[in-house]
């Protein structure tokens, strides 16, 4: 995939310098800059192997919830215990991974029991996607030398947060001069019209291909994190914050250039021994998929198993094709002001700075026509729509032939996905479940006999599909609906077996690194 990333920046730096050029600032070209938040579970290994569903997919198809989860937010308070092997291994993660010049700046707690991040210095998209790619792989084997086993996948457990990978996105001349950095580019360039008319570009893209940033992060994991609490919903908004969408708002509705000055607070603790201090009036709002934070763009909705080439693929394709509009109607004699003030009129709806968690935000979203696209797999679908293949071709970056072999691909990888879930399902009811329940002369044995038979046909009927799309569609309704009944009667099964019956490891054994002594048994 790094070959359309290196097609899609070099687009987005042809019609970004244009751009520029056009209002007076000679740009050599322009970069993409990501920074990539990597969010994991670390777990025991010895539980780990006596769960064939994480080995075998990433993800527990069947689970009871312990009696403490994720209530307290202690864990992701907390700093990152030497108690357990977790901390030894995340430093070692961290020098590995110097060593090979890959700068994991950060090393924190996350709020679920036993997850954590790694943040890597910002840096070129071409080289921190590679670089991310070797992160995953250094922390899946450094966890193996200490005893614990990696989960990358979104959502590893039901019922506490899943994972992800926020992709920090921004844009800069090749001497530095960070485009979504209102000071730094007002300083270099000269012209303050400048960072209005680049951002108006950029939520007109938003607006326009928010399928597209939907498509992008609709990995087989990202089924069940997305708009659960502890990611956006799967609506493409973008939240801009009150100063920036008022400033925006004030230069749509009057034309006037102004340098946009984010406002400051003071911090006052009430105590004359501390000092106030001076933060800003606002922060990044995380109940949006892609929200500005200052200087940068978060998308915190792309999932943590992920390659980021697609999704940086789609945000600069999409951005050049904004700035090649833009460009072309300023060659054709209109001002830069009149053309932003023109995108932001028709496309400011898709700024929203409310609670992206609201149940009732999708919902409204649709009446204004923003783009809500709830099932990866639909997303998926969207790659060989008109306007993508249209777009993609224009830019240079796909051919509509090398859209429809993606499309392909990513419904397979879903489809095969799924499969494995299902079948891992099937064997551990026969190989464990239904032997443990029997053993505990408890009363589902014909409830999980009949759960089997019901996943097996499922299996054959995605099989027998006409092709990728119609397997994907029965595929999904197998994982969202079908394995969730049939976890429920083998959860409720597990509340009521003694636990010296029950062959598979607890939630309770694989999530409280700091409860379950396992230091002889590891090393």
């Amino acid at each position: 995939e790094k070959t359309p990333l290196h097609r899609a920046v070099q687009a987005m730096s042809k019609q970004g310098t244009r751009l520029l050029d056009l209002m007076g600032y000679k740009a050599d070209g322009l970069i993409n800059n990501i920074g990539l938040e990597q969010e994991i579970f670390l777990v025991p290994r010895h539980a780990f192997y006596r769960r064939p569903d994480l080995q075998f997919t990433g993800r527990t198809v069947m689970g009871k919830s312990a009696a403490r989860g994720q209530e307290m937010s202690d864990h992701y308070m907390g700093p990152i215990s030497r108690a357990t092997t977790a901390f030894d291994c995340m430093r070692q993660i961290q020098m590995e991974c110097f060593k090979m010049g890959i700068p994991l700046k950060t090393r924190h707690r996350e709020v679920a029991p036993n997850q954590y991040e790694f943040a890597p210095l910002f840096g070129n998209c071409i080289s921190q996607t590679d670089q991310n790619l070797m992160v995953m792989q250094v922390i899946e084997e450094v966890a193996s030398e200490n005893g614990l086993a990696a989960l990358l996948q979104e959502k590893p457990f039901a019922g506490i947060n899943g994972s992800g990978k926020h992709n920090n996105w921004s844009l800069g001349t090749l001497d530095g001069v960070n485009l979504l950095n209102p000071k730094q580019i007002n300083a270099a360039s000269k012209n303050p019209e400048i960072f209005p008319v680049v951002m108006a570009a950029l939520v007109s893209a938003i607006d326009k291909h928010g399928d597209l940033m939907r498509l992008a992060i609709a990995s087989p994991g990202n089924d069940f994190r997305l708009g659960a609490m502890e990611a956006p919903p799967a609506v493409m908004s973008t939240y801009l914050g009150e100063d920036m969408t008022k400033y925006l708002m004030d230069f749509m509705e009057t034309g006037k250039v102004t340098e946009y000055v984010p406002s400051k607070k003071k911090l006052g603790f009430g105590a004359d021994a501390i000092s106030a201090i001076e933060v800003p009036a606002e922060d990044r709002n995380r109940t949006s998929p892609f929200p500005y934070g200052g200087a940068r763009f978060e998308f915190r909705a792309a999932g943590s198993s992920q390659n980021v080439s697609i999704v940086n693929t789609c945000l600069n394709t999409m951005a050049a094709e904004a700035f090649q509009i833009v460009a072309d109607r300023i060659e054709a004699g209109e001002s830069p002001t009149a053309v932003a003030q023109d995108l932001l009129k028709k496309h400011s709806k898709v700024v929203f700075n409310g609670n992206g968690y609201d149940p009732a935000w999708p919902d409204q979203a649709v009446e204004k026509g923003i783009w809500r696209i709830d099932s990866g797999v639909d997303a998926i679908k969207k790659l060989t729509d008109a306007k993508n293949t249209e777009l993609f071709e224009k830019m240079g970056v796909l051919t509509p032939r090398e859209c429809e072999a993606r499309k392909t691909v990513l419904l397979e990888h879903y489809v095969g996905s799924v499969e494995m879930e299902a079948m891992t399902m099937v064997d551990m009811i026969n190989q464990h479940v239904i032997p443990s329940c029997k053993k505990a002369e408890l009363g589902f044995v014909k409830k999980l006999e009949d759960s089997v038979k019901t996943l097996k046909k499922a299996v054959g009927e995605i099989h027998g599909a006409s092709d990728e799309a119609e397997a994907a569609a029965l595929a999904r309704v197998l994982r969202l609906d079908t394995m969730i009944k049939v976890r429920e009667v083998c959860d409720e099964a597990e509340s009521l077996c003694p636990p010296s019956l029950w062959t598979l490891a607890s939630y309770a054994e694989l999530l409280f690194l700091d409860t379950h002594p396992e230091g002889d048994l590891l090393l």
